[in-house]
């Protein structure tokens, strides 16, 4: 098979969608793979890399989306990405449909085989194509809002750990998830006062076994949530609905409430955000205030640590890349249902019922699809 890797052009996107340790793993098996020009450049893996390893590196984007079937990105495709696509390609990145009406459309329109890297399972039911990457958002979260409760970011000038005499950062996660336990683990370790609200008073369970008066957890109520938000220096937004629009669970009269110079961190951005005062925001531009609160909303994250971020979501991918390069995407896709977890638009139809619901469109089941003549 032929398998393209276009060069991310998300603002301030460097993570690339094969490094070159992939690459290898799919030319000795036999197939070609179609680099852009500068792919990985900025985290190290220079084109020679790429050559070494087997592929062949094309010097522009209309170049590998001319030759490829199976697309291979990071991020969702671009406006320019999407009038790429054709009827005959695979794309295979992160989708993030639900909220995104003009993307969902594009991809329709153009025909192709889109699987979402995030709402792909395994036997347990988890999200391993989404776990890397929410584990590094995660610990972002609690360095991204650091950084912004300093002054000179408009935050009130809390340190996260506190000194000696002096009290530290009230941290508050809202969701332990992946994203939520892996902030929580960044926050104890700074020395924050930390508490994490979740639905699931087994997960909370879990966490109270595992780190004790460190933390303070607490079931997610209406009226819990809204005592710890006012209370918070910090704030992390770390809620999933796989493939679905995040839920608002902070309207605006309630950010009005909070603390002057407070901070809150969106990390469901990408499906929307939890916050009703969130907007999507980039790394050269990561934060606005609204009532006296600073928002960070980047919808990228993970991009701002890529060559950490690129290793850790290739070692997740390969297995499936490898799979739908071996025995071509109908056969694997058929023969594994949690990669056709991930198939949410083919051939003109919405896979994904979450997306469907969230854009008030239709929608029909993957294997109907794919058998569909």
């Amino acid at each position: 098979m032929k398998v393209g890797v276009p060069k991310e052009i998300k603002p301030q996107e460097y993570r690339v969608g094969l490094a070159p340790a992939a690459v290898r793993a799919l030319t000795t098996r036999g197939h070609q793979v179609l680099v852009e020009v500068g792919a990985g450049a900025a985290i190290g893996f220079d084109d020679a890399a790429y050559r070494t390893a087997g592929a062949q590196v094309l010097d522009s984007p209309g170049a590998v989306f001319d030759e490829a079937e199976l697309i291979v990105k990071v991020k969702e495709p671009q406006p320019p990405e999407r009038a790429r696509l054709r009827p005959d390609h695979t794309l295979f990145s992160y989708l993030h449909l639900a909220p995104d009406v003009a993307q969902t459309r594009d991809l329709l329109a153009s025909g192709a085989c889109c699987i979402a890297y995030e709402t792909v399972t395994d036997a347990a039911g988890h999200l391993p194509l989404l776990a890397p990457m929410s584990e590094v958002a995660g610990r972002l979260a609690v360095q991204a809002g650091a950084h912004c409760l300093e002054m000179a970011q408009g935050g009130r000038g809390v340190l996260l750990g506190g000194v000696p005499g002096v009290a530290p950062a009230r941290v508050v996660v809202i969701g332990a998830g992946v994203v939520g336990r892996n902030a929580l683990a960044m926050a104890v370790g700074l020395g924050a006062d930390v508490t994490v609200l979740d639905r699931d008073l087994a997960v909370l369970r879990r966490l109270d076994e595992r780190l004790g008066n460190r933390i303070h957890t607490l079931a997610a109520s209406e009226q819990n949530l809204e005592e710890a938000v006012l209370a918070a220096d910090l704030v992390i937004g770390a809620v999933l609905i796989p493939g679905a629009r995040a839920p608002r669970l902070i309207g605006r009269n309630l950010v009005a409430r909070m603390r002057r110079g407070a901070v809150l961190v969106d990390v469901a951005i990408d499906q929307g955000g939890c916050f009703e005062t969130s907007r999507p925001t980039t790394h050269e531009a990561p934060t606005f205030v609204v009532d006296g609160v600073v928002h960070y909303c980047v919808t990228n994250m993970p991009g701002a640590v890529a060559a950490t971020a690129t290793q850790a979501l290739g070692n997740a991918t390969l297995p499936f890349v490898l799979a739908l390069a071996d025995k071509g995407v109908p056969r694997a896709l058929r023969e594994d249902p949690h990669l056709l977890e991930g198939l949410a638009v083919a051939r003109g139809r919405i896979c994904r019922p979450e997306v469907a619901a969230a854009q008030g469109a239709d929608w029909v089941p993957a294997l109907e699809v794919l058998d569909a003549p």
